[in-house]
């Protein structure tokens, strides 16, 4: 059934339209015949723990038991994002009609950009530099967008750049007007295949491959010399770099105007956007709560300087891939049947760079493409923290209470009547992002992005959900923007790390989606949010089903049911019902057999290796033993590793402790299945160790990788020798531990 949602009368233009799945009915069956299913699992457990009769079998049933509890919970909770799958299509060519038809302005609302960056060693600046200018590229007015550049590193190499950009900026952007150029990012425009028609293009290379030489050899120096400073303000900019108190942890506030779209205009003259720096004041004395912080400083600063209705937030290297998203964004922020109630409209995280076969499940597909597509049917997706256009109201309380800020200038209402260089404008912006500007202030709590998690973006979509907003999925054909993926096994797990800490800590805060959620947002949502939050609960069942089959099955003793058991159909219907559906959902969302395959590994891996350090460390910081750390993800490729990469090959290189659960797993498949295949061909029956031996060749089939990496590979990516050695310790270890409980059950 199709949903037509317009812009009040029949006559008003449509912007956008709502499309129910098909599918969905037949996943609402499914789950029904599934849970019955696993109920049925649940009893057989139940019972063979009612009759054990040795304390070994005891542990066993009971293990399994809570095993499958916790599988049964996320299987549930993952039904959230199945039971109301929505598609929307947008229409931003019916824009410019539903504006004339007003009799308010005819022009488009302004835009404040937000992009994010902290080390420019790990986030290389060229990359913000083509972030920059795909945005102030947009098919929109230029006059209309301001773009504001956090830096929280404290650099003056990111400073460079943004300059550069800026300087660039008054050719590229006329450029891109000039012969309708799509790819809008420089470096993205001439790294493919480029039209050699425009007269123009050689002269445009040129001249960023002369800015591209010069960022990057400030970078290598790591300081802006005298002979890259032209004009005494950008004499006067870098001088508070001269101090030698300056720290990236340790400085006052920078803010620097770059570009005025009410003074600067382009070779064309056309005016330019604004384009402001802004490093806020750091102390080590007071926290400055990451990202999240970040942004609320730049919450403020854009209220003191340009105030725009609408927020776009970027990552660095998030850059925009297709000039009319603004468009699409306002096809729903400006409707008047959705505009009250509308906190965001959420863009799908898309990276480019990823190899054929998505080697680390890199794209995420499921969380960042197919499950907004089920919770858009109910409330709207979560904030992924980059990619997202705010509504900038959402940010002071509910749709019907608004939360004042402390000023009054900083109000989403107020209307900024004076220029962005002026000094009580500059003496504003500047106090509003000093370091203990928010000391018994609202900002993180009840305002701004919201604080209290690593996880910055999910508690914000979280808390702004709860509070009465909702949020729209926006995933067209083209992608809107494009960024980097981590292409080493210790880059992605750190990052699986740092989230799912963050989902922790707000599971087990007074604003649990489990309690607070289901009651403010209903059942399905609050269980969505759940499941994304108790993601790392997978180390417990595919730790057990990694190890304890097995070791079962070197000591020989049976645990499942034999080919003769009803109950072996049960296993049997659970295991391929449970992955048919799963791959079904993954071919639909656009992906491949391939890709899924590596997804369903890298679900694997995940789970035996940083999902239990994720735990690890949570109880340790509850202890009061450990803290939480920012870990910022590198982007800096290796021309080695990328070429591995691209052949589809593991990165593990650095030894990590990350990888010893996973490779003593791999190592007790190995030798249980061989162990098991050898007891097969010599006659032995093992009708009743089939599903153990089925699950040991399962998990080696994925594990090909691992044992490549350590016994036939010799680049820098194999795993270390050491970590090899201590993982099949830990496997005899392991092994000698379970044998005298095991052997006595034979």
């Amino acid at each position: 059934m199709d949903q037509s949602l317009s812009t009040s009368p029949a006559r008003s233009p449509l912007l956008h339209r709502l499309r129910h799945a098909r599918r969905t009915a037949f996943n609402r069956m499914f789950a029904a015949v599934y849970f019955c299913a696993i109920l049925l699992l649940l009893y057989r457990h139940a019972l063979k723990l009612i009759h054990s009769t040795t304390f070994a079998s005891f542990l066993i049933s009971l293990s399994f038991l809570i095993s499958d509890i916790f599988l049964a919970f996320l299987w549930f909770t993952y039904q959230c994002f199945l039971m109301t799958i929505v598609y929307r299509d947008e229409y931003p060519e019916n824009l410019q009609k539903l504006l004339l038809s007003k009799k308010s302005s005819s022009s488009f609302p302004a835009l404040d950009v937000f992009i994010c960056t902290t080390d420019p060693y790990k986030e290389p600046p060229m990359r913000l530099v083509s972030t920059v200018l795909s945005v102030m590229a947009y098919d929109y007015p230029s006059e209309n967008i301001s773009i504001y550049v956090s830096d929280d590193g404290g650099s003056q190499v990111t400073l460079f750049a943004c300059m550069e950009a800026a300087k660039f900026a008054y050719h590229w952007l006329p450029f891109c007007r000039k012969n309708n150029i799509i790819e809008r990012s420089p470096e993205a425009y001439f790294t493919t295949n480029y039209s050699s028609w425009f007269s123009d293009v050689e002269e445009i290379q040129k001249m960023y491959e002369s800015m591209k030489e010069r960022v990057e050899k400030v970078l290598e120096k790591g300081k802006v010399g005298e002979e890259y400073i032209i004009e005494e303000l950008e004499r006067k900019a870098f001088s508070k770099w001269t101090n030698h108190e300056f720290t990236c942890h340790d400085h006052p506030t920078v803010i620097q105007v770059l570009l005025d779209s009410g003074k600067n205009k382009d070779v064309t003259n056309h005016l330019m956007p604004n384009l402001i720096y802004v490093s806020r004041e750091k102390s080590r004395t007071s926290s400055h709560n990451f990202k999240a912080g970040a942004l609320n400083v730049l919450l403020r600063v854009s209220a003191a300087m340009t105030n725009a209705p609408i927020i776009l937030n970027l990552d660095c290297d998030m850059y925009s891939n297709d000039p009319r998203t603004p468009l699409r964004a306002l096809c729903y922020l400006l409707d008047p049947k959705l505009m009250s109630q509308l906190a965001y409209v959420q863009f799908p995280q898309i990276f480019h760079g990823i190899n054929k076969n998505d080697t680390y499940s890199c794209e995420y597909r499921r969380v960042f493409c197919c499950n907004p597509l089920g919770l858009d049917g109910v409330l709207g997706p979560n904030y992924f923290g980059t990619g997202c256009f705010f509504n900038r109201r959402a940010f002071f309380g509910g749709p019907s209470t608004i939360v004042p800020p402390e000023i009054p200038e900083l109000g989403p209402n107020n209307v900024v009547d004076k220029f962005i260089q002026s000094q009580p404008v500059l003496e504003l912006a500047h106090k509003v992002a000093g370091c203990n500007y928010e000391y018994k202030t609202k900002w993180g709590y009840e305002v701004g992005y919201r604080y209290g998690s690593l996880i910055e973006d999910f508690s914000t979509g979280l808390r702004l959900q709860s509070e009465g907003w909702r949020s729209t999925f926006c995933n067209p054909k083209r992608a809107a923007f494009l960024g980097d993926a981590p292409i080493s096994l210790v880059d992605v797990l750190n990052q699986v790390q740092r989230r799912c800490i963050g989902g922790l800590q707000i599971a087990f805060s007074s604003f649990s989606p489990l309690t607070s959620g289901t009651r403010s947002l209903g059942p399905v949502m609050g269980l969505a949010y759940t499941h994304y939050c108790l993601w790392p609960t997978w180390f417990i069942p595919l730790t057990l089903y990694a190890f304890l089959p097995q070791l079962c099955l070197l000591h020989g003793l049976s645990i499942f049911p034999k080919f003769s058991e009803p109950s072996f159909i049960l296993y049997v219907f659970l295991v391929l019902g449970a992955y048919g559906q799963d791959l079904l959902e993954f071919l639909i969302g656009e992906g491949t057999v391939q890709k899924w395959w590596n997804d369903q590994r890298m679900w694997m891996i995940r789970g035996l290796s940083a999902f239990g350090f994720v735990w690890l460390e949570f109880f340790l910081k509850c202890l009061g033993i450990s803290t939480y750390g920012f870990s910022l993800t590198s982007k800096v490729i290796d021309d080695e590793q990328s070429k591995r990469y691209r052949q589809g090959m593991f990165e593990f290189g650095a030894s990590s402790n990350m990888f010893l659960p996973l490779i003593t797993a791999a190592i007790i498949n190995l030798v249980s299945f061989l162990m098991g295949l050898v007891q097969f061909l010599r006659g032995n029956k093992m009708e009743g160790l089939f599903l153990q031996m089925f699950l040991a060749g399962f998990i080696v089939l994925n594990a090909l990788p691992i044992y490549k990496a350590m016994v036939l590979r010799n680049d820098k990516g194999r795993i270390p020798f050491k970590t090899t050695a201590t993982s099949t310790c830990l496997a005899l270890a392991l092994y000698e531990l379970v044998s005298l409980p095991l052997g006595n059950q034979n």
